[in-house]
């Protein structure tokens, strides 16, 4: 079991750059890489450590869900997979291209169902990364990842 840590000043937060997209994809790296520093150096038993009992909140558990959000939203909503179920879906499967029009209110909605999956992304790793921070504290004392 690795010793308590020290917090990390410089992941404590992540940069700001320019751009709205550059954003949410700096805050979506922050929490993927704070994750990874709380399973780091754990291990296979430690990372599928239940929490507390009846619980089944894991480690390994919080892993295997994140990636089956990202696989989700950016393999099944966003790429539109032809084989999965897509948003903008109808009888054309072009829909997400077929469909479009010069309507405000149409364009609007599409930037806001986008910007909704980032923001979604985000929450999702920023509250299991508060999840990890508790199991790996439990798991070895580790703190401040």
């Amino acid at each position: 079991n690795a010793a308590p840590t020290a917090p990390d000043e410089t992941a404590a937060t992540p940069r700001t750059p320019p751009g709205e997209l550059a954003n949410y994809r700096d805050y979506l790296d922050h929490y993927r890489q704070t994750l990874a520093r709380q399973t780091d150096g754990l291990s296979v038993q430690e990372l599928a450590t239940p929490s507390v009992p009846p619980s089944t909140l894991s480690l390994l558990g919080l892993i295997r869900h994140l990636a089956k959000v990202e696989h989700h939203w950016f393999r099944r909503v966003i790429e539109g997979r032809a084989d999965l179920p897509r948003l903008y879906s109808g009888d054309d499967p072009d829909l997400d291209f077929a469909g479009v029009t010069t309507d405000e209110a149409d364009a609007a909605d599409a930037f806001d169902t986008w910007r909704a999956v980032l923001v979604h992304l985000i929450e999702e790793y920023a509250r299991h990364a508060g999840h990890a921070d508790l199991l790996r504290e439990r798991i070895d004392g580790a703190t401040g990842l």
